[in-house]
């Protein structure tokens, strides 16, 4: 029998929870599009493919992670400590890749380079898989 009273608690635990993870998320985009030395917003809108599928790739990775946490967490708070986590290791993740391991990436991610693009989704959403099994409550 449905109980009305069990699903307006679980209801607002789920806006909370979604509300919660959207502000992360969209908190997350801006820090990491702060953070790439390249306009994603810019280049997204001039049709540049690269740039789109590259920002894809980090949104996936982080969001991975989020809802493992929203799985696994008991409070607000200890979801909180895994987003910022989260968003913290995809931001270094990338610093390291597009000035370390890859340094010409800015440029051919400019230039509208695919493969470019597809190698650091493909890291962003590997680190994010990685990131979301290792979280534990």
């Amino acid at each position: 029998m449905f109980d009305w009273f069990v699903f307006q608690q679980g209801a607002i635990a789920f806006i909370i929870a979604f509300a919660a993870a959207g502000a992360f998320t969209v908190a997350f985009k801006l820090v990491y599009q702060w953070v790439t030395p390249y306009h994603e917003h810019t280049l997204i809108r001039e049709g540049n493919t690269a740039a789109a599928i590259a920002l894809g790739g980090a949104l996936i990775g982080y969001v991975l992670p989020l809802a493992s946490a929203l799985s696994h967490t008991v409070s607000l708070m200890e979801f909180v400590a895994w987003a910022l986590l989260a968003g913290i290791i995809q931001i270094v993740v990338f610093v390291a890749i597009s000035r370390m391991a890859f340094r010409n990436l800015v440029v051919r991610i400019e230039a509208g380079e695919i493969a470019a693009a597809v190698y650091l989704a493909s890291i962003s959403i590997c680190v994010g898989l990685l990131n979301a099994a290792c979280m534990t409550s």
